[in-house]
């Protein structure tokens, strides 16, 4: 009996590599978060020239998923392309973050809104709980800014409405352009929960038009943080 011919050499090795070298979901997923993240902290700040093979050394990643999310960061409007500079982190003006506090000061107001309408007494015994861990972290504008997202999130959970959700989402994507948060700046961290205290406590007393003016009172507080935080930077 014949023998059986024996694979091309490596032809099998050679499979294996190509597949080891395609970039996996998880890698792309990765390369957009850490970009992502970095815009959002201020340490890839407006203007900064985003290069592949820069950005791939810093992150340990090749420069397919790199690519791949710089492309999802220019859908998003979070980079652009400047004529003789190259794919750059997105300024801002005035105007435009003007227009992003008043946006999100409608969006919030109606989500606090609806959550005095339609939230569960389990999810507003949460939100209240969120607040009271939140006053322990008012001089760590670190990780209150995560758990004030966090809390963020549930409002408009508990608001019921998956397309209101979804423009807060897009709407905080573009926040991630304002390096820096405002909870950072002296007493404001301790004054944003309180001002969480009080939606809350309207929500609880199923009180829509107040929850809606409490939230909306609390994003012209931000914002009003905000343009302190651009006068400063100007004087600096």
């Amino acid at each position: 009996m014949a023998s059986k011919k024996s694979a091309a050499p490596g032809k099998s090795g050679s499979a294996t590599n190509v597949v080891a070298m395609r970039p996996s979901r998880s890698s792309g997923i990765d390369a957009y978060e850490l970009l992502l993240a970095g815009i959002e902290n201020g340490e890839l700040p407006a203007g900064t020239r985003l290069r592949e093979t820069d950005l791939a050394q810093r992150f340990s990643l090749s420069r397919t998923p790199i690519r791949e999310a710089l492309k999802r960061l220019e859908q998003q409007g979070l980079i652009t392309h400047e004529p003789h500079h190259g794919v750059v982190v997105t300024s801002l003006n005035y105007g435009q973050i003007a227009e992003l506090y008043l946006l999100r000061e409608v969006l919030e107001g109606t989500a606090a809104h609806l959550a005095a309408q339609h939230a569960s007494d389990i999810e507003i015994g949460l939100l209240q709980e969120m607040v009271e861990k939140d006053r322990a972290l008012t001089d760590q504008p670190a990780l209150l800014a995560k758990t004030n997202r966090a809390f963020h999130q549930q409002l408009r959970d508990a608001g019921r409405n998956s397309f209101l959700s979804q423009a807060l989402e897009n709407l905080h994507l573009s926040l991630a352009l304002l390096s820096g948060t405002t909870l950072g700046v002296p007493g404001r961290g301790a004054a944003s929960v309180q001002d969480h205290a009080e939606i809350v406590a309207r929500i609880a007393a199923r009180d829509p038009r107040g929850a809606e003016e409490a939230a909306r009172q609390h994003i012209r507080n931000a914002f009003k943080t905000r343009i302190q935080m651009l006068q400063q930077r100007f004087t600096d």
